[in-house]
């Protein structure tokens, strides 16, 4: 870098720039691998559900996920936990799925209000 101090600083620029450029293309794949590998994962969750689901298990626990999204994803993960522990003997039908919702359901909390 025999040169002006111009052109010192420009081809410090340059180099800096290039460096920003080549963090940015890497972040943009690690995101991409991210995205990718959730995706892998939810068709694998899928898969399993509709392995030991039975169609109409399926529907009730797609409604109670539209209502109650967050429940509704804990009910699948305990499905998917119970089929890989190998603790599911066939399929869960509709009435086994009452059953599971009914004992993963938070207990509701009733309040009695007496009026004077």
């Amino acid at each position: 870098m025999s040169g002006t101090p111009d052109e010192d600083e420009l081809e410090e620029l340059r180099r800096q720039k290039m460096e920003q450029l080549q963090e940015q293309a890497g972040q943009q794949q690690n995101e991409e691998a991210q995205e990718a590998a959730q995706q892998q994962a939810d068709a694998q969750k899928q898969a399993i559900l509709r392995q030991y689901l039975t169609d109409d298990a399926r529907k009730r626990l797609n409604t109670v996920k539209m209502s109650k999204q967050q429940f509704g994803e804990q009910v699948e993960r305990q499905v998917v936990a119970l089929a890989q522990s190998g603790r599911i003997q066939g399929k869960i039908d509709d009435a086994q799925m009452k059953k599971l919702l009914k004992e993963l359901q938070p207990e509701k909390k009733s309040f009695d209000i007496q009026r004077r």
